[in-house]
C-alpha cells in the first residue's frame, strides 16, 4: 500500500516523526526531556559511525543548502486549472503542469507520494551551454519569482530574451551548481515512486559520474538496475579535432526497491534478432541461444554427446534431465552438420504471447530512434517547421516505458517534458495495445528568444498562435497536435474543444501559481492597517469557483484527475470528489441545507471555507458535531 503523503514538508532540521518513533521504541534513552540528544544519539552509534572526516560519499558546495531547499516549505503556492487549455479537462486523467518543477514536485508530494510506477526525465546536461532556470527560493510570491528569475520584467510582461543562469566551464562551482540543481529534485521524486516504481534518467559523459553518485545516495546502490546505452546518432561523425565520436547517451536506471520490483515483474522490448524456420518447426519461426554457459558463468556439469560421436563435458545452462526434455521436444539443435555445440530454440511466437523479449543494455537507433528522427517527427507535426533541438524519439520513450512494465492505470512522470516526447509515447502505447497509462508532465515556461537563431523558430511559432514565446507553449501544443493527428482531427477542431476525442487522449493543464486562500504576511508596520482590512476575507478578490476547488482538492488529498461532481442545492451546490469520498464547498455563505445534502452521501472528508459561516460560530460549531457523530473528518479553511 503507498505511505500517506506528508501534508507539508518538514521545517527547516526537522526530524521525520517516523525516525523519532522508531527511536522512541528501540532507543528511548536518547531522548532528553521528550528531545533527541544527539550526543547521547552517537554515543548509541559510536560503533557504527565512521570519521566523519574519512568517508566515502558525494559532497559539493552548497550541499547543505541543497538540504534546506528540500526541506523548505511552499506554503502559499497551489496549482490553477486551465480548462480552455486543454482537452477533456473533465474526463482526462493525463495532466501538463506549466511551472518550476521544485515547487510543483513539492505541491505533488500531498497526493501522489508512493503513487507513481514510473519517472523518465531529460534534465540539463551541464554541456557549459546549459541554462539554469531553477534560482531555488520558495517563500517569495510567483511573480517576484518570475522577474528575480528574469521570466517577467517588472510590469510583469514576458520578456523576450533569455534571462537565465549559466553555468559556463569557468564558474568555480560547475558542477557543484549542477548537483545543487539535480539532487533536490532527485530526491523528492523518489518519495512519489511506489515500492516497485523505477527511475530512468537521461544524460551524457559530462555528468554521468556525479549522476551515479547522486542517485547511489538517495536510492542506494543496491538499487542500481543499469545504464543504458543509447546510440542517439545514426550517422558516423567525422570530427578530426577529436579522439573520440560521442554517438552514444546514458540512461542510468535505479528501482525505489529491487527486491519489490522483481517480484511484480520487469517489462520487456519489442523483439529483435533474426527469427527463421529452415527445419519448419511446426512451432513457427524460431532463433537460438548457446547451452554452453558463457565465460565467468557457472552452470550444471555433465557429459554431452554431439551427433558425429563427439563427447563434450561442460558446463551447461540447465540439469542434465532439462537437456534431455529439451532435446526431445526437439527444442535443440547442433550447428555445423552435427559437430557443433548445442543451442536451444526459442520461439517467436512465444515470446511475443509474453509480450517481447528482455532488454540489454545497449540500445540500438534502429530500434530505439535517434534524435534526428525525432526532429523530423515533430516537424512534421508543426508543419515543417523545426521548433525543437535534439528532442527524444519516440520509439526511446516507448522502450522506457515498456521496461518498466508500466501497464493499466500507472502513472508515469516527467518533470522536465521538454518538447512533450514522454506525452505523445504514453497516449501511443495505450492506442497500440488498449493500455490505460496516464501521464504527468511538468515544463517550466522558459523563455525563447527571438534573436537566438537556435530559438527563432519556436519563438515565432508561439507568436503564429498567439501565445507567450515559451517552451511550455511548444509542449502543449505537441500534445494537442498529437491527439489530432491520432484523431484525424482538421486543424480548426482543437485546441480547446473535446468534440470526439477519447479521454485517453485528452489532458488537463495547471499552473503553478498563488494560492487563492490568503495566507498571513509578515509586513511593516505601515502595510499593517491594509492587511488587516484584506484578511477580512480569507479568500482573495476575484477568485474564481474552480480556482478554489482545485486548491482544496490538493489539501484535501484528492488527484488532479479525480471525478468531480458539482450538486445542487436549492441556489447553492457543493462538490463531491473522488467518486464520493471527499466533499468541498465553495460558497460564501453557508446553509444548513447544504450541510444535510453533504451528510446524506457520508463522504469520508468534508472541506468547508470558514468565512462561509459569516462569523456564525453556533452553526459552525454544531456543523462540526453533526460531521464528528456521523464519522466524517470535516476541516474548516
Amino acid at each position: 500500500m503507498p505511505k500517506k503523503a506528508i501534508q507539508e514538508p518538514l521545517p527547516d532540521n526537522a526530524v521525520h516523526p517516523k525516525i523519532i518513533e522508531f527511536l522512541k521504541k528501540e532507543s528511548p534513552e536518547v531522548f532528553t526531556e521528550g528531545k533527541i540528544d544527539f550526543d547521547k544519539l552517537k554515543r548509541v552509534l559510536e560503533t557504527s559511525i565512521q570519521d566523519s572526516r574519512e568517508r566515502y560519499g558525494l559532497g559539493w558546495a552548497g550541499k547543505s543548502d541543497c538540504f534546506r531547499q528540500i526541506q523548505q516549505s511552499i506554503k502559499g503556492k497551489t496549482l490553477i486549472p486551465c480548462r480552455g487549455e486543454s482537452i477533456n479537462f473533465d474526463t482526462s486523467k493525463n495532466v501538463f503542469i506549466e511551472g518550476e518543477n521544485l515547487q510543483v514536485l513539492k505541491l505533488l508530494q500531498r497526493v501522489y507520494h508512493g503513487k507513481i510506477k514510473m519517472i523518465y526525465i531529460d534534465p540539463p546536461y551541464n554541456t557549459g551551454s546549459d541554462s539554469f532556470v531553477y534560482p531555488d527560493r520558495f517563500k517569495e510570491k510567483i511573480d517576484d519569482y518570475q522577474k528575480r528569475a528574469g521570466i517577467k520584467d517588472e510590469e510583469g510582461n514576458w520578456l523576450g530574451d533569455v534571462p537565465f543562469q549559466k553555468n559556463t566551464k569557468d564558474n568555480g562551482h560547475y558542477h557543484s551548481n549542477w548537483i545543487s540543481m539535480t539532487y533536490p529534485r532527485l530526491f523528492l521524486a523518489r518519495q512519489l515512486l511506489r515500492d516497485d516504481g523505477v527511475i530512468f534518467v537521461s544524460i551524457d559523459d559530462n555528468e554521468v559520474h556525479n549522476l551515479r553518485m547522486i542517485m547511489d545516495e538517495i536510492f542506494g546502490e543496491e538499487n542500481f538496475e543499469g545504464n543504458i546505452h543509447w546510440r542517439r546518432r545514426h550517422n558516423q561523425p567525422n570530427d578530426k579535432t577529436k579522439m573520440l565520436g560521442l554517438v552514444a547517451e546514458h540512461i542510468i536506471v535505479y528501482a525505489k526497491d529491487k527486491e519489490t520490483l522483481k517480484i511484480t515483474g520487469v517489462g520487456k522490448v519489442s523483439l529483435t534478432g533474426d527469427f527463421a524456420n529452415p527445419d519448419n518447426d511446426p512451432r513457427g519461426e524460431w532463433a537460438s541461444k548457446p547451452w554452453k554457459v558463457g565465460s565467468g558463468q557457472s552452470g550444471s556439469k555433465y557429459e554431452i554427446k554431439l551427433p558425429n560421436g563427439t563427447v563434450l563435458e561442460e558446463e551447461w545452462m540447465g540439469e542434465e534431465k532439462t537437456f534431455k526434455s529439451l532435446l526431445a521436444d526437439g527444442r535443440i539443435i547442433f550447428p555445423k552438420n552435427g559437430a557443433g555445440f548445442p543451442r536451444k530454440k526459442y520461439y517467436k511466437k512465444e515470446l511475443e504471447e509474453e509480450g517481447g523479449q528482455c532488454a540489454t543494455n545497449w540500445w540500438h537507433h534502429d530500434e530505439f530512434g535517434h534524435n534526428q528522427g525525432a526532429t523530423e517527427e515533430i516537424s512534421k507535426l508543426f508543419d515543417g517547421k523545426n521548433i525543437f533541438d535534439n528532442p527524444k524519439p519516440i520509439e526511446l520513450l516507448k522502450g522506457i516505458i515498456s521496461v518498466s512494465n508500466a501497464k493499466h492505470n500507472d502513472l508515469i512522470v516527467d518533470f522536465f517534458a521538454g518538447s512533450g516526447t514522454t506525452a505523445q509515447a504514453v497516449m501511443e502505447l495505450n492506442r497500440n495495445d488498449e493500455g490505460s497509462r496516464k501521464f504527468i508532465c511538468v515544463q517550466l515556461p522558459e523563455v525563447l528568444d527571438p534573436d537566438n537563431k537556435d530559438q527563432k523558430t519556436g519563438a515565432d511559432f508561439c507568436d503564429s498562435i498567439g501565445k507567450p514565446r515559451n517552451i511550455a507553449e511548444i509542449c502543449k501544443e505537441r500534445i494537442r497536435r498529437v491527439i489530432r493527428k491520432m484523431e484525424k482531427k482538421s486543424e480548426g477542431d482543437l485546441p480547446g474543444s473535446a468534440r470526439d476525442v477519447p479521454e485517453d487522449l485528452g489532458f488537463k493543464v495547471f499552473k503553478l501559481g498563488e494560492n487563492r486562500i490568503r495566507d498571513w504576511e509578515c509586513v511593516s508596520p505601515e502595510e499593517l492597517p491594509r492587511q488587516i482590512e484584506e484578511s477580512v476575507s480569507t479568500i482573495k478578490t476575484g477568485t474564481k469557483d474552480e480556482d478554489l476547488l482545485y486548491e482544496l482538492m490538493l489539501a484535501g488529498e484528492a488527484e488532479l484527475t479525480a471525478t468531480v461532481e458539482k450538486r445542487t442545492v436549492g441556489k447553492s451546490f457543493w462538490y463531491s470528489v473522488d467518486d464520493g469520498t471527499l466533499a468541498i464547498c465553495v460558497i460564501r455563505k453557508m446553509k444548513q441545507e447544504i450541510l444535510d445534502s453533504i451528510l446524506e452521501t457520508k463522504p469520508r472528508k468534508v472541506i468547508l471555507l470558514d468565512e462561509s459561516f459569516n462569523g456564525n460560530d453556533q452553526m459552525k460549531k454544531n456543523a462540526a458535531l453533526q460531521f464528528k457523530d456521523a464519522d466524517i473528518e470535516v476541516k474548516f479553511v
